[in-house]
């Protein structure tokens, strides 16, 4: 049987990996954006100059020949799925005069095509200077526009946003940060922490915009963009502009045919389409009937990962249902490290309680959110502190009493052993909002940890 997987990225070559750890079916992975797998979360690091490409590569070259993985690069232009083909695009620039598309024949088809970055529309957004930071390309562009750059505006308030601006500030480039909220992606994070983020950006020098929204980039007569007009009518002289509002499902080529299609590619619990033997993984698939608390469109990497698995599994006959398990999520905002797991939403609701902790340099906090109705654990969320992702995991799965979860709070702790620790100071918040005095146990050794984990 002949798989054809359209993406290599984390979704993708996860499903290659596994499909063949559990089969000898022939494996075409295609791709027009690079010849190997590569970390895309690394890109930033790229550009900074921490890392070079073949750092951010997990695989030697000779790995993809010696488990008979087939890479081929080109770009998919559109899928005839009656006859099981895809017809391919050279990655290479060729002239239309030149142009002859391949077809390449499958048996089963995964599609893993990621995602692409949002355009609302805006005057201008189609002008050179003017790019989101998604791919490989995209990082080329970036570079290609910084030197010389006399000023950067980024628009939008997410992860990739706060990327670029670091970025461009790691090369002492000038930014303005557009972003439309009151404050900082506090669509995600409750004000306490947006603050903080708030700061953060501040401190580090960016001209942060907040309440501000993109109305017009401005041309230079030449097709070059050098300037932003802003909704309140201000202009910002700038050489190139940064779109990072969001990003959606890449599937824009397949929106003529006949594949189930809402903002991604609809699937079945079991990753299926709704034409036989194509699936849908990763950023592009939309869970029809999403587990409670997901979303039916999840652009995470871990959860990427998770479908390739499982894709793999059904395609080989081991029938299993996709299940993302416990949220979690993690980022970077310049120095500050921010982990999430389980609920933890911006807008505390009524039967949830949040206890809260912020160290007095305004850079580290710790906030745990359980149910006032059983006392049960809910999430945690963390800035500049990192707890264990199993400890956090087990207690949220098995709906700890958050008492329990206080006095042993110190063994979920991850940082290094002669940090400082401040869970003394979250239990002495709970304390004095329940009245009580309850005591944290001794912090565990890693062992310790490890018998807990096995419980």
């Amino acid at each position: 049987m002949k798989i054809a997987i359209i993406g290599n990225g984390i979704s993708g070559i996860t499903a290659a990996r596994w499909i063949r750890k559990l089969s000898d079916h022939e494996i075409i992975v295609i791709s027009g954006e690079s010849d190997y797998f590569y970390s895309r979360t690394a890109l930033m690091y790229i550009y900074m100059g921490h890392m070079g490409l073949k750092e951010t590569q997990p695989y030697e070259k000779g790995f993809w020949k010696k488990n008979r993985i087939g890479l081929k690069r080109a770009w998919v232009k559109d899928v005839d799925f009656k006859n099981k083909k895809l017809h391919l695009i050279p990655a290479a620039k060729l002239t239309d005069h030149d142009f002859l598309p391949a077809e390449l024949p499958y048996d089963k088809l995964i599609i893993a095509t990621g995602s692409d970055s949002n355009k609302f529309g805006w005057p201008g957004q189609d002008l050179e200077g003017v790019r989101g930071l998604y791919s490989l390309q995209d990082l080329q562009y970036m570079d290609n526009y910084s030197k010389d750059l006399n000023r950067a505006v980024i628009v939008g308030g997410g992860l990739i946003g706060i990327e670029m601006a670091e970025m461009f500030h790691s090369r002492n480039i000038p930014v303005t940060f557009l972003v439309r909220e009151k404050s900082y992606w506090s669509n995600v994070l409750p004000d306490e922490e947006s603050a903080m983020i708030n700061r953060c950006i501040k401190n580090n020098h960016i001209d942060l915009r907040l309440g501000t929204e993109l109305k017009e980039i401005v041309d230079n007569g030449s097709g070059k963009a050098v300037a932003v007009i802003t909704n309140k009518g201000e202009k910002i002289d700038c050489g190139f502009v940064g779109l990072t509002a969001g990003v959606h499902p890449n599937i824009g080529f397949l929106k003529e045919s006949d594949l189930e299609t809402g903002r991604g590619i609809k699937v079945n619990e079991f990753l299926e389409t709704n034409i036989p033997d194509v699936y849908a993984i990763g950023d592009c698939a939309e869970q029809q009937h999403p587990k409670t608390g997901r979303r039916g469109v999840e652009a995470i990497w871990y959860t990427g990962r998770m479908m390739g698995e499982t894709v793999a599994y059904n395609i080989c006959g081991k029938k299993v249902e996709y299940n993302p398990g416990i949220w979690f999520n993690s980022a970077k905002f310049f120095d500050i490290e921010y982990q999430v797991y389980g609920n933890v939403p911006a807008k505390i609701p009524e039967y949830m309680t949040s206890i809260y902790w912020e160290h007095p340099d305004g850079d580290k906090s710790i906030r745990i959110n359980f149910d006032n109705r059983n006392n049960s654990i809910l999430g945690f969320n963390l800035m500049g502190i990192r707890y264990r992702h199993e400890v956090c995991e087990k207690w949220l799965k098995e709906k700890t009493d958050m008492e329990t979860v206080l006095k042993d709070l110190g063994q979920a702790n991850f940082d290094p052993e002669f940090y400082d620790q401040y869970e003394k100071h979250l239990l002495a918040a709970y304390n004095k909002i329940a009245g009580k005095n309850i005591q944290l146990k001794k912090r565990r050794g890693l062992s310790q940890v490890i018998a807990f984990l096995k419980r």
